[in-house]
């Protein structure tokens, strides 16, 4: 799961958000620091209105949120969309043992030095060979998506 900063960084960049059951999503507001939520048919639902988008938060006894907006809420990617999203300029995730990471890459994200094995996700972006590197494969993708997102002049949406 990538981080609330970095699905904040891919939602300025311009990646919206049409949310289906599975989808995992924070509210971004005070006091919900590390709460993380899923969207699922019986306890939390997107439900549209001509005002927008409201998830709806269905038997929650233990506190009071009946709705929130979903511009209130920041959708954390899943490593399949993220994949997805990149579409057809996507070739490939490498494991890389640790310590052998970084060697041509052109972004690191969430790369730290705890020893353990890092990944790649390596694209083609107007005919260049692009790689980007994290401790995490959803970081990678969604390091590789915000270069991919920037080189667009239309936003990105997912079609999953």
């Amino acid at each position: 799961m990538i981080s609330p900063q970095l699905a904040r960084a891919l939602g300025v960049a311009g990646l919206r958000w049409r949310p289906t059951s599975g989808d995992m999503f924070v509210i971004d507001q005070s006091g919900f620091e590390g709460d993380v939520f899923t969207l699922s048919d019986m306890t939390i639902e997107a439900h549209e209105f001509a005002t927008g988008t409201v998830l709806g938060f269905n038997g929650t006894t233990e506190w009071a949120l009946d709705s929130v907006a979903l511009d209130d809420a920041l959708w954390l990617p899943a490593e399949h969309q993220l994949r997805a999203l990149l579409g057809s300029t996507f070739r490939v995730l490498r494991r890389i043992a640790a310590g052998a990471a970084g060697d041509g890459s052109d972004d690191s994200f969430g790369l730290g030095d705890d020893g353990g094995d890092e990944y790649e996700v390596e694209i083609v972006l107007a005919g260049q060979t692009r790689v980007f590197a994290a401790i995490d494969p959803a970081d990678a993708y969604a390091g590789a998506l915000l270069v991919l997102i920037g080189a667009s002049s239309d936003s990105v949406e997912p079609s999953l």
